[in-house]
């Protein structure tokens, strides 16, 4: 029985030594894969480059579509006056409403013969209506509303959503610091093809924007003047819209008495309308 134990006991430390030898092969080959591994898990977790570069691009547009106008629903007045050659050729008044960038009421208020029209916007869907017309009559967001304002200029005025943004460069202009980004149109149903954007670094305020046909011909540019406190927020109240195409020619928009207003969604129909 000794000897049966001794073997025995001779064996159990055999298998202990082989165990622990084992042991530490195996922890020295994972230590050896870890920096592979580790290699893995960032190639496979992080965003790609384009990614980051399109998230960086779309939070730029954003926080300056949120300093030009209210994302809750507001009230606003806005007088266009264009010229041509610095003589006044047409002038007119509009209330805007609007919720979101998907929900717009603009009226006419002046002149006094066209008060009672009415675009109405949902979504990219647009209409007026016309007090002497029984039916809307469909529009498109690029029409000609007055000078050098298309439709979508005042029922859609952020760009967020319509276009998807890709920041071009940076540049300094008088001392301060911009970005550059190129907006390129969702779909053909929104104002412009595309969009040149210049949005201030630090404050993300406007500046100035170009805006380019489906042929990338330059239509107009604008520019975002008279930064002064409405509804809560340091905004932009002056547009000027220099045509592109024919020198001289300007269109100014003044924005006024901004507000912002609970307006539910049944204020954005053709039936409540009548009402207006």
């Amino acid at each position: 029985m000794a000897g049966w134990e001794t073997l025995v006991s001779r064996l159990r430390s055999f298998e202990r030594m082989m165990s622990a030898l084992a042991a530490r092969a195996l922890a020295a080959t994972a230590f050896a894969c870890m920096p592979a591994l580790a290699g893995t898990t960032v190639a496979f977790g992080a965003a790609s480059p384009s990614t980051d570069a399109e998230a960086v691009a779309r939070s730029i547009v954003e926080k300056a579509d949120a300093i030009r106008f209210p994302q809750e629903g507001f009230e606003v007045d806005v007088a266009i006056t264009t010229t041509r050659d610095g003589a006044l050729t047409e002038s007119r008044k509009y209330r805007v409403l609007s919720k979101g960038n998907d929900k717009t009421i603009v009226m006419v208020t002046e002149p006094a013969s066209e008060r009672g029209q009415i675009l109405l916007m949902r979504e990219r869907d647009l209409w007026v209506f016309l007090p002497n017309v029984s039916q809307p009559v469909r529009l498109s967001l690029s029409q000609r509303l007055t000078g050098q304002v298309a439709n979508g200029d005042l029922a859609r005025a952020n760009f967020t959503g319509d276009y998807t943004p890709r920041l071009l460069r940076e540049e300094t202009i008088e001392g301060k610091d911009y970005y550059v980004l190129e907006l390129n149109a969702v779909d053909r149903a929104v104002t412009y093809h595309k969009v040149i954007y210049w949005v201030q670094k630090g404050n993300f305020f406007p500046y100035q924007a170009e805006f380019y046909s489906v042929s990338d011909r330059l239509l107009k540019t604008c520019r975002y003047e008279a930064f002064q406190t409405m509804a809560g927020r340091v905004r932009p109240t002056r547009l000027v819209m220099r045509d592109a195409l024919r020198e001289g020619e300007v269109s100014v928009l003044e924005y006024t008495h901004m507000k912002l207003r609970e307006l539910p969604d049944k204020v954005f129909t053709k039936d409540y309308l009548k009402r207006l």
